[in-house]
């Protein structure tokens, strides 16, 4: 067969690769598929929307990643980062305070930037709101390129401190040699580049490690049924949380009479995967428990 075209990896899928290939290839994945009856949520999500109570528009993802801060705060492993040596068979978790979400993006080019939106555990909605408005400002001004060949160049640095020559030998000699050498700027084009101030475009901080990953594929196919089955785990962290579209969907409810019937609902499914080595299902029920709660106590989300 003769391909009628043949495409090398950016830097952008060489480092998606790379990190999907480590995380199949050391992190056991586990976890559910939970369907959340957000029908309630919603009708109150539309109150406080146009309650006048927030200075921003309020969007649903935006919501969910407030749910979710509150959820990880009873689960405290999803949270968290994992050093673990299989030769020696000895392991170290490093739980965190801040919930640093790392979120993929989609940019106007069709391709996919992972953003780590810092400290969201200390964020109101509308400074949430406000911080995800000015990352699409800053996207605007990025080469997608440089941007992450800092942050690769960072990683093989750290390989380097870590002794691992191989390593750093390979990564070098695919980045800067042949068809798969990496184009990045050179001369006045980068010394422009760099002249935009770092505040006004997406930096090494931006794209660094998050403590826990959340994926909004329903954003990118809005409507669609269905749910995400499985995800990677990036590591050093232990969890990821992908939500799909919310639908309407026939479900068995119980009516002021105590009797079943079936009833049309809005359900969200999400999915929570985990660091076999690290956790059980056991330390996801907090999780679950608490986006359940807000599901059937909306009316919190009027102090949020």
């Amino acid at each position: 067969m003769n391909p009628v075209k043949i495409e090398h990896f950016g830097i952008q899928r060489k480092i998606v690769s790379n990190m999907t290939t480590q995380s199949w290839q050391e992190i056991p994945h586990a976890g559910p598929v939970v369907e959340f009856d957000i029908t309630d949520l919603m009708a109150q999500f539309n109150i406080l929307r146009n309650s006048g109570k927030l200075k921003h528009k309020l969007s649903i993802n935006t919501l969910m990643l407030k749910a979710i801060v509150l959820g990880l705060k009873e689960s405290p492993k999803l949270n968290a980062h994992l050093e673990f040596n299989r030769h020696f068979v000895k392991g170290k978790l490093k739980y965190f305070d801040e919930v640093h979400f790392s979120i993929p993006m989609q940019l106007p080019n069709g391709e996919m930037m992972t953003i780590n939106c810092h400290n969201f555990e200390s964020k109101t909605l509308d400074e949430m709101t406000e911080y995800m408005q000015d990352v699409t400002r800053r996207l605007q001004n990025t080469n997608l390129t440089e941007a992450m060949f800092e942050v690769s160049m960072d990683n093989t640095i750290t390989a380097l401190k870590k002794g691992k020559f191989k390593t750093v030998i390979c990564r070098l000699l695919g980045a800067k040699i042949g068809k798969h050498k990496v184009r990045t700027l050179s001369g006045k084009a980068k010394k422009e580049y760099l002249s935009i101030p770092e505040s006004d475009r997406i930096t090494k901080r931006d794209i660094e490690q998050g403590t826990i990953t959340v994926s909004n594929l329903g954003s990118i196919d809005r409507g669609r049924h269905g749910f995400c089955p499985i995800l990677e785990i990036i590591p050093p962290q232990t969890a990821v949380i992908a939500l799909f579209s919310a639908t309407d969907k026939p479900v068995v409810v119980v009516n002021d009479k105590g009797e079943k019937e079936i009833a049309i609902r809005t359900i969200l499914p999400m999915t929570v995967l985990f660091d076999h080595r690290v956790c059980e299902y056991g330390d996801v029920v907090g999780f679950l428990d608490k986006i359940q709660d807000i599901c059937d106590h909306p009316e919190q989300i009027m102090e949020w």
